[in-house]
């Protein structure tokens, strides 16, 4: 949006608070209030996209395959795919997701590939849904990012980042629009930033892999899969509590602690205004300067639509593969010794499965949620959690980190990854005993 911004003109100050109070509800509604429809009792988003797959499915197929045909084609059109040998092999990758994709609709394959825990299940509940949720959520976000709401709550921020993510006050934006807007979206905010002086490489590398997680449509996805939408805001909230709490851990072992940090003093406030009165006047600032909603509208969504583009494939091919390493070699359940002990010690049932099924979040952050469909409820609790609080994964968020000049290393990723994933359980199993106790699970 910001390259929109010079073509603006500022509005009247009424009308920037009409904007901020306005918009920032609508946005609030769209993703965090559910109502019940037909029975069901979702939030509007999730309603929208279920009743497009029920009542023109074939239209959905038809957008999935677009979306999927250019995805494919994009990095050897663009050239993209000569970068190094991620892009390459991803590239590889999402062609292969193409031709599965076409081949599972024309009934063409092994058996095997056809059992519900399979192709039906990635294609019908995964594919479809992502392409519809994610450009969807892309226009519901501009209401809750666009018009100062993430600005008012970054500066009331300002005083605990520094303290619990040792990040700069300024990177509260860039954390929240990372978490409820997506991952390469976030990604693209620090590199820029990074490269501006802004960061630090260790503050880069925090917010980098602590923060940029996928956006909420994505979890829309997984506790839609978990049966989990009874329990939406219990759910979001939670996993931004763990994401969040694994973060200030992670920012304090190696490797993250040991990279370069020249920290800068924060700026003060100004002379005789309170905290909140700052932070009211940021959101109203950006409420006033911001595009017009049509504007913002058109380019969150084109946004969207080359995200959805870009990980339809990856996640065809990537979810395959994974569940087939999972169902048929004992690849996850050999990374998952390193995190039976917490399942175990915290009593989830089969916590040798649990264990195996989280580790293999490492290729695709919705695998878990694959595997683990028809456990208890706590256990889909956890896994829901776990999987977006990991923040790390091979299909798409490793490659778009390696992409930026923020210089992290495959091993360190992959350090990372297995360092947030133990501390994710560590601290969303409880959550999910106190939810349970408490009646809310």
């Amino acid at each position: 949006m910001s390259e929109s911004l010079p073509l603006t003109v500022r509005v009247s100050p009424r009308r920037a608070l009409l904007r901020l109070l306005g918009y920032s509800l609508i946005g609030l509604v769209l993703f965090f209030v559910p109502f019940e429809i037909a029975g069901q009792s979702t939030i509007l988003l999730d309603h929208a996209a279920s009743a497009l797959q029920v009542h023109a499915r074939p239209l959905v197929i038809g957008i999935a395959l677009l979306f999927m045909l250019y995805g494919a084609l994009q990095p050897w059109l663009s050239g993209s795919w000569r970068g190094d040998t991620t892009r390459l092999v991803f590239s590889g990758l999402k062609v292969l997701g193409l031709v599965i994709g076409v081949a599972y609709l024309f009934g063409v394959g092994p058996a095997a590939l056809y059992q519900p825990d399979m192709l039906p299940f990635l294609f019908d509940k995964l594919v479809l849904s992502l392409a519809l949720i994610v450009p969807l959520g892309a226009l519901a976000l501009v209401f809750l990012i666009g018009f100062g709401l993430l600005e008012l709550v970054g500066v009331l921020m300002q005083p605990v980042m520094r303290p619990i993510w040792r990040t700069p006050g300024k990177s509260a934006i860039d954390a929240v629009a990372s978490f409820v807007g997506s991952y390469s979206i976030g990604l693209l905010i620090t590199d820029r930033m990074y490269q501006q002086g802004h960061y630090s490489v260790r503050e880069a590398a925090i917010i980098a892999t602590g923060f940029s997680t996928v956006s909420a449509p994505f979890m829309v996805i997984i506790a839609k899969s978990l049966g989990l939408m009874e329990v939406w805001n219990l759910y979001f909230w939670g996993a931004m509590l763990v994401t969040f709490s694994v973060t200030a851990v992670s920012a304090r072992i190696y490797p993250l602690s040991r990279l370069p940090s020249e920290s800068r003093a924060e700026p003060p406030l100004r002379a005789g205004e309170s905290r909140i009165a700052t932070a009211w006047q940021a959101g109203l600032d950006q409420a006033a300067q911001a595009p017009s909603l049509l504007s913002a509208l058109r380019e969150t969504f084109v946004d969207g639509l080359r995200m959805t583009a870009a990980i339809l494939p990856s996640i065809l091919a990537v979810g395959l593969l994974g569940l087939l390493a999972a169902k048929y070699t004992p690849l996850f359940d050999a990374i998952g010794v390193l995190f039976y002990p917490v399942t175990w010690l915290f009593g989830l049932e089969q916590p040798m499965q649990v264990a195996g099924a989280v580790a293999s979040g490492l290729a695709e952050m919705f695998l878990p949620a694959m595997l683990l469909k028809d456990a208890d409820t706590l256990v889909k609790f956890v896994a829901a959690i776990v999987s977006v609080s990991s923040v790390l994964f091979l299909s798409a968020s490793i490659p778009c980190v390696l992409a930026t000049r923020i210089p992290l290393s495959l091993r360190d990723l992959l350090l990372v990854w297995l360092q947030r994933t133990f501390f994710s359980l560590v601290f969303s199993i409880p959550l999910g005993y106190l939810a349970q106790y408490l009646g809310w699970l």
